[in-house]
């Protein structure tokens, strides 16, 4: 068996996610997996000392707009919002 994300085959005895739309995926996969197909909504911004968040602008969303008119999602554009 193969993960739905890299297609690199699921090891023996390793952690598996088992999504609930009935993927199997890598550990490391699984961000990649939930912003490719569930495309959930989010903000960007930060947290100041007082607990309080303020959003950026919302540059990712618009990106990721993008990417599903175009119909080809590009893996830089999903993984942004886990490096910033």
């Amino acid at each position: 068996m193969n993960c739905t994300v890299c297609g690199n085959p699921l090891i023996y005895d390793r952690a598996v996610f088992h999504c609930s739309c009935g993927a199997f995926i890598h550990a490391y996969c699984w961000d990649e997996h939930v912003l490719q197909a569930h495309r959930p909504s989010f903000e960007v911004g930060s947290v100041n000392l007082d607990g309080e968040f303020k959003a950026k602008e919302n540059r990712i969303e618009t990106q990721v707009a993008r990417a599903q008119v175009s119909g080809e999602p590009s893996s830089k554009e999903h993984k942004a919002p886990l490096l910033e």
